[in-house]
């Protein structure tokens, strides 16, 4: 038996994500989960794409291969995040924390991609999708 998709509309909490997540659930697409505390969340492979995570917590979160193409992460905190093989395509990451956050071969666009000041996304292994 198959567990049902949870509609992205209906998870509004950590928790909630954590649980669609434990269930096989890897879409969502444009999730409203600002502020919340997913330290240490596995989470890879999700698509992620236009979600909004502004000031969330996502220390020490397993995010490789997650597509985050045009989400939000400003304010965010990504210490020690695992962002390798992710797509950051249009992602906006200018005021997020990202003190020892992996980003190998995570796929960015030098033209949409938004980094914090002094960040080179070449020297951190990043690879540019244009």
């Amino acid at each position: 038996m198959t567990t049902p998709l949870v509609p992205v509309s209906q998870i509004a909490t950590a928790a909630d994500l954590l649980k669609a997540y434990a269930a096989g659930q890897r879409n969502f697409e444009y999730v409203l989960l600002a502020e919340a505390d997913l330290t240490g969340a596995d989470l890879k492979g999700c698509d992620f794409s236009y979600a909004d995570f502004g000031g969330a917590n996502l220390s020490g979160c397993n995010l490789r291969g997650a597509d985050l193409s045009y989400a939000n992460l400003g304010d965010a905190n990504l210490t020690n995040t695992d962002l390798r093989g992710a797509m950051l395509i249009g992602t906006d990451l200018r005021t997020a924390t990202i003190t020892a956050a992996q980003f190998h071969q995570a796929d960015y666009d030098p033209d949409e991609t938004h980094f914090p000041s002094g960040f080179d996304p070449v020297q951190q292994g990043l690879k540019a999708d244009r």
